[in-house]
């Protein structure tokens, strides 16, 4: 049975916005770009509400356009893909050609489906209506997967904070079931289809399968590029503070080598009641050992030097920086994903606060254990309020280069362990927790 024209351009308007919006209501819980950003943290997270209806009204708008003036199916679904792409490069940041990749993954993925859930109809009760999409049945096929789909969605994003590979995993397995539901149709009678038609939904799914491995392909390559840059980093730290080490214990050797003749001046100056001058000496002496004593230990050496050398560059620069740490022995946790995290957000509280004046200039890191839970705390004073861009902290920095990726490289440290990266800030402290699952591994060094 044929539609209705208004009811139709109605029920693929609505349609349409339904689409961009789970699309986008999807995405937000596994795209690592933007999570957490914003004051508040998580709460922010999504774009504000009027956001949420532009991106509705522009699906609606250019699926009934489409529909409206008869254009082929292919012409609505890249439509809603670059409505897509728009929207997560406002909303979120992500870059067009990212953007423009979720979109038309997302719009073959449900278009193969809605084919597949017409086609199941069509043979339970033995009609190709539901092939057609301008029927009453072809519009109910439609809709009951929209509604499934819905469902499943809002039930994965009440559910905890999810990591890109779990995202990757999920798409592996609707693609894989797409395909393998459009090769069992192609030996199937009951329903007539024609063989161009399967030809080509085959070939989509097909091409979903290579769009996931590029992707995966794509991830892990970014990863061994940014672990390659965290060790040479962590190398550097390395050699700079294994000279530093160095240095202050040849200091120390030559003071108790020199030790009698330390203890000859002390007793001059005691003698002659200059007790000034003994305790400058005395001070000046145990510079070397009070450098070494204060030094942060947390049982990775890695860890301390870093945390250390930021602390060092703290006093060069006036802040104030207090360190407290609880660090786990023996995790799976891996000293170049610890410099990440840690490395990026000292330095990203070191460059706020040298900015700042007066008591909010300070930098506190603590870092503490709650059951398997590694928890990363820092704390620094600002004098102005982070900038964001479309919900996501915009870096400050000018001068270009690498700057602005650091917290995207802590939250993909982070992931590893199923962890994420939250920052929030109120009455002139910025805060940026980060949190990481570990398991304990026997006899680690």
């Amino acid at each position: 049975m044929k539609a209705g024209l208004w009811g139709f351009l109605l029920s693929e308007g609505l349609a349409g916005a339904l689409r961009v919006s789970l699309c986008l209501l999807l995405l937000s819980g596994f795209s690592d770009t933007g999570k957490g950003a914003g004051k508040g943290g998580a709460q922010n997270r999504a774009p504000e509400k009027k956001r949420w209806a532009a991106a509705a009204l522009g699906g609606a708008a250019i699926s009934a356009a489409c529909c409206l003036i008869g254009v082929p199916d292919l012409y609505w679904l890249a439509g809603e893909a670059v409505c897509i792409a728009f929207c997560l490069g406002r909303f979120w940041g992500i870059e067009k050609r990212m953007g423009l990749f979720f979109g038309i993954f997302y719009e073959i993925a449900v278009a193969l489906f809605r084919f597949l859930t017409a086609a199941l109809l069509g043979i339970c009760f033995d009609s190709s209506a539901f092939l057609e999409r301008d029927t009453l049945e072809g519009q109910a096929a439609a809709w009951g997967l929209y509604l499934i789909l819905a469902v499943f969605i809002l039930i994965l994003s009440g559910k905890k904070e999810k990591t890109e590979k779990e995202g990757i995993r999920l798409a592996s397995l609707a693609v894989l079931t797409g395909f393998l539901a459009t090769l069992t149709l192609s030996e199937q009678r009951a329903l007539p289809i024609p063989p161009d038609e399967l030809a080509m939904w085959m070939i989509l799914s097909i091409i979903l399968l290579v769009c996931v491995l590029v992707f995966s392909m794509r991830r892990q390559y970014e990863t061994e590029r940014e672990l390659l840059r965290l060790r040479e980093e962590q190398a550097r730290l390395l050699e700079r503070d294994y000279t530093a080490l160095n240095r202050a214990y040849a200091v120390n050797a030559r003071l108790f080598h020199d030790l009698h003749n330390h203890i000859l001046l002390l007793r001059g100056y005691l003698s002659h009641e200059k007790y000034k001058e003994a305790l400058a000496y005395l001070d000046e002496l145990q510079e070397p050992v009070r450098e070494m004593t204060n030094r942060v230990w947390t049982g990775d050496e890695t860890v301390d030097y870093l945390i250390n050398s930021k602390a060092a560059a703290a006093a060069g620069k006036q802040i104030r920086f207090r360190a407290e740490a609880e660090f786990p022995r023996n995790t799976n946790i891996r000293s170049a994903d610890l410099c990440a995290i840690l490395g990026n957000l000292l330095d990203n509280g070191l460059e706020a606060a040298e900015k700042a004046e007066g008591d909010q200039r300070f930098v506190r890191l603590a870092i503490r254990r709650i059951h398997q839970m590694l928890v990363i705390k820092v704390e620094n004073g600002f004098a102005e309020k982070p900038k964001e861009e479309g919900g996501t902290l915009k870096s400050t920095k000018t001068e270009g280069g690498i700057h602005g990726f650091g917290l995207e490289s802590a939250r993909t440290a982070a992931g590893k362990y199923d962890g994420t990266v939250n920052t929030a800030w109120e009455g002139g402290v910025f805060r940026a927790v980060a949190t990481l699952s570990f398991e304990g591994i026997e006899g680690k060094k």
